[in-house]
């Protein structure tokens, strides 16, 4: 496993800009791993069903081009909440549970594991403050994007500086949902309504998990970036649950999204 391939995340523009203070970052695709059958590639979940030895590979080939140590690339036992954590040091026994984690600590890589949610990776190059959070839609509707950017006010971010940038997910030609997920929205805001179209199938709607998450960033004042990547369409960069369960698979990858401070 040694001579292994370089790994070529997708990177964002808008956090591009703040790369000369040092600060390090990538949306990994599926692309580079060593886990095969369903699991094919860059399989970093922890939680799946893969051969954790793969897994572990997979995690070190990406703590090696994030610029760290196996144990300093962090990411929470997700349950789809607004949780935000602050690290200042790996990890000691089981994973936390919460859906996004802050730092302000150089060599501490942070991450979010997806498979058709959100991931969004913010940065303060000047405060040098970072974030990385885990939205689904359950986690942007109650809060995790706001709640992580509160997070990092407490280490001495200010949301005017903050850049902020969605990765890839599902897009809204591939999000199905019901009446019932559609009511929950737009009874909480009526102005929701825009975030759904009329699907194909009667009583149902596709969901725009993309742009309400973009939305909700620029209200909260940071400045933001989509990259328009979908998951479920893009089958040979990415890991779906969605299109895993509609193949009636047992099981699905995830991929990372991960941000550090350097040494400067």
């Amino acid at each position: 496993m040694s001579d292994q391939p370089t790994l070529d995340p997708i990177r964002s523009a808008l956090l591009g800009q703040v790369e000369s203070s040092g600060i390090k970052h990538g949306y990994f695709t599926r692309l580079g791993g060593v886990s095969d059958g369903i699991y094919s590639g860059l399989n970093i979940g922890v939680g799946s069903n893969d051969d954790q030895e793969l897994v572990l590979e997979n995690r070190r080939r990406v703590a090696g081009w994030m610029g760290v140590d196996s144990d300093s690339l962090l990411t929470a036992y997700q349950i789809h909440s607004p949780d935000v954590i602050i690290v200042r040091e790996p990890f000691s026994g089981a994973r936390p549970k919460a859906d996004a984690i802050v730092t302000d600590r150089a060599g501490i890589a942070i991450g979010a594991t997806t498979a058709d949610c959100g991931p969004v990776l913010f940065a303060d190059a000047e405060a040098r403050v970072i974030g990385a959070a885990h939205a689904g839609w359950k986690g942007a509707f109650t809060g995790v994007l706001e709640n992580t950017i509160a997070a990092m006010e407490s280490l001495g971010a200010k949301r005017e500086r903050i850049a902020a940038a969605l990765g890839p997910s599902i897009s809204a030609a591939n999000y199905e949902v019901g009446a019932e997920f559609v009511a929950r929205f737009v009874d909480a805001d009526s102005s929701n309504a825009h975030y759904f179209t009329p699907s194909t199938t009667p009583g149902h709607s596709m969901f725009d998990l993309n742009g309400y998450t973009v939305d909700r960033l620029a209200k909260a004042g940071v400045a933001v970036e989509g990259l328009g990547r979908c998951t479920y369409a893009e089958e040979d960069l990415f890991y779906s649950y969605r299109r895993s369960t509609h193949r009636k698979e047992a099981d699905y990858g995830r991929q990372i999204s991960a941000i550090v401070l350097e040494d400067i």
